[in-house]
């Protein structure tokens, strides 16, 4: 039996990784600011910049060198906003780079917490983890721990030694 467009036998849902989200990404988000409260356009390297995400008007850059049909696909060069259709801006996606690694709320919160359940931890304990109060260990040096539980063994010794 034959599949049709809108015809499938399973779904596959996966988590994104930093490399495939940078590789989807049309730019780097830098600037907290959405829309200049003057001008009522799209800040430059904010949420909405027109240069991430596309040209807020139908086939024309934001400074306003290229307008109309004919110049589509060229990048001005005075603004780097690709002339396109607006719409474009409903399909394009930046990306933020943070300073360290976060755990979206919709796996950490919730009942039952997804990354609790994976991890092994309480809603309490993950919540340290999260927010850097607690860390897990997630590989030890046998040969380095035991030799290091030895000489602080000595040590003890030598200390009780000098005590009594």
């Amino acid at each position: 039996m034959a599949l049709g467009g809108n015809d499938f036998n399973a779904i596959r849902i996966s988590l994104a990784t930093p490399e495939q989200i940078k590789i989807w990404s049309y730019g780097e988000v830098t600037k907290p600011e959405t829309i200049n409260y003057r001008t009522l356009r799209p800040e430059k390297d904010g949420l909405f910049c027109e240069r991430i995400f596309g040209p807020t008007k139908d086939w024309e850059c934001y400074c306003g060198k290229y307008k109309k049909i004919r110049y589509k696909g060229v990048i001005c060069d005075r603004c780097g906003v690709e002339v396109a259709r607006a719409k474009v801006r409903r399909e394009r996606m930046g990306h933020i780079a943070l300073a360290a690694p976060v755990a979206h709320i919709w796996f950490s919160k919730g009942t039952p917490s997804r990354l609790g359940l994976l991890l092994d931890l309480s809603p309490r304990n993950l919540d340290r983890v999260l927010y850097f109060a607690q860390y897990l260990v997630t590989s030890v040096d046998d040969e380095f721990r035991t030799a290091r539980i030895d000489q602080l063994q000595e040590e003890l010794d030598q200390t009780l030694e000098k005590i009594g």
